[in-house]
């Protein structure tokens, strides 16, 4: 089996990795480059092998850094099948569309600034993909991945099972006359306050694994929870709005299901809680039917007709100017809005709003690049940046870094106990995270390798040298290490 990375290797975005085996060739997701300047270039590179030529797609989970690309794929000629779990069609349609309108939108927004400029439009970049495009994608789905079932693809035996990271996310078992060959997907963390854990693999010659926190261990739930509750105690007190900041797919559904139990609790006060994501709306309906893969106390409110995912107090806002009248609510309200890094979205309008004011509070819940605007915020920024103003950062400004989506170290340590003595590939980390992972393997007995972005390996031969890469400078990056599209 060989393997080409040409995303997620030596960084945590852009997920998309060619499998070649028997002289067969599938496509191990397809993800959209997040990120500054230059990772987002490479978005417009071209794909570097023959599009119409793949035998096949194969996704591990919706999330953007690893289906946003799949309708350029499309675009560009490809026509065979595209295998992935339920809940990962369904999402992967809201992704997808979303992120056309987006692109849409940026490059209108874009020709209309370039033409006050006098600048051809020639010179404006085009969206990569338009909602055509989507649909075209879409068509090629092909949901009949089950966890737990093996599916021949392209002459592969391909097993999915539940990876634990968002809903319908799944690991692949890949199987062939070559060797067996675990590719992790993103794999979730054990003490996720709403996914269930994933499920321990077999063992294999070959693991590519996702290594976004291999460096780190996260607080315990318990401790998050507490944390999130007395942050929102406080935050009332103050008598101003509560702002968190939330990517739509599970950290949003996650946030709601906890302070849906802790105003059931009586822990905080039921306020007034505004979900200001159309995205988040459409994806949480999909939990809805996927029930199983949650924890028993979700499930079990689903299956009792119950929405676990709904505060009393609930209040959905579907449209931008429903969502400007928010701001002229007297009195203190939880508003929970895209995106989670405050790079973009609703969010940006309630923080030019109320980030200057005293009496406000933000809650970040998501990992916040140091360059992007909520990373300025939590560090401390006394002004920041906002929609062509500057604003006064005034509010109190509370960071949980609990509900984290993405294995720690220990997860994936775990994850490895059960795989035998394989040779082990690192992908989907930041280069210096990587090279802390690489001894805590070796004292395990485990080979460990970073994957070369393009190079091709031999996943179950002798593979690339051993330890980093010829040249690779081990010194902490600056890089986004970003729960990337969550």
């Amino acid at each position: 089996m060989q393997l080409q990375s040409f995303g997620a290797a030596l960084t945590v975005t852009g997920s998309m990795h060619l499998l070649t085996s028997g002289g067969r060739q599938v496509l191990i997701d397809c993800g959209l480059f997040q990120g500054n300047d230059e990772l987002e270039a490479r978005n417009r590179e071209g794909f570097p092998f023959d599009v119409p030529g793949l035998d096949a797609v194969i996704l591990t989970h919706a999330h953007l850094d690893h289906v946003g690309r799949l309708p350029l794929l499309a675009k560009l000629g490809f026509r065979g099948p595209v295998y992935c779990t339920a809940p990962t069609a369904g999402l992967a349609e809201t992704v997808l569309l979303d992120s056309a309108r987006l692109q849409v939108d940026g490059y209108r927004h874009d020709l209309r600034r370039a033409r006050r400029q006098g600048v051809p439009d020639e010179q404006v970049p085009p969206p990569l993909y338009e909602e055509e495009d989507v649909h075209r994608a879409l068509a090629l789905l092909r949901p009949h991945l089950e966890f737990g079932e093996t599916t021949r693809v392209a002459g592969l035996k391909v097993t999915p099972e539940r990876a634990g990271h968002i809903l319908g996310s799944a690991y692949l078992l890949i199987e062939s006359s070559e060797g067996r060959l675990i590719m992790s997907g993103d794999l979730g963390n054990r003490e996720s306050g709403l996914q269930l854990d994933f499920t321990p693999p077999p063992h294999a010659d070959a693991v590519v694994i996702e290594t976004t926190y291999a460096n780190r261990m996260h607080r315990p739930w318990p401790a998050t929870l507490a944390e999130f509750r007395d942050a929102l105690r406080d935050s009332v007190r103050q008598g101003g709005k509560i702002l968190i900041p939330s990517f739509a797919i599970e950290r949003t559904q996650t946030i709601l299901h906890t302070i849906k139990s802790l105003m059931d609790a009586g822990e905080v006060p039921r306020i007034p809680v505004f979900l200001d994501s159309p995205m988040a709306a459409r994806a949480t309906h999909e939990y809805f039917e996927f029930g199983d893969e949650l924890i028993p106390e979700v499930r079990d409110a689903l299956q009792a007709g119950e929405d676990p995912f709904r505060p009393s107090t609930l209040h959905v806002v579907p449209t931008s100017a429903e969502s400007q009248r928010i701001n002229r609510y007297d009195g203190p309200a939880i508003i929970l809005a895209g995106n989670g890094m405050m790079t973009g979205g609703r969010i940006q309008h309630h923080l030019k709003h109320h980030l200057w004011k005293p009496s406000t509070s933000l809650i970040s819940v998501s990992y916040q690049s140091p360059s992007s605007l909520g990373g300025r915020i939590v560090t401390g920024a006394d002004h920041v940046r906002i929609m062509g103003e500057e604003i006064a950062v005034k509010a109190h400004v509370h960071t949980i870094g609990g509900f984290s989506a993405h294995a720690d170290q220990d997860d994936l340590l775990a994850f490895l106990s059960t795989t035998g003595t394989p040779h082990v590939w690192l992908v989907h980390g930041e280069p210096d995270v990587m090279a802390a992972f690489l001894p805590v393997l070796d004292a395990r007995g485990l080979k460990g390798d970073l994957m070369p972005d393009r190079q091709p390996v031999d996943l179950t031969g002798p593979g690339f040298p051993r330890g980093l890469p010829p040249g690779f400078d081990a010194a902490p990056t600056r890089g986004a290490q970003a729960e990337a599209g969550e």
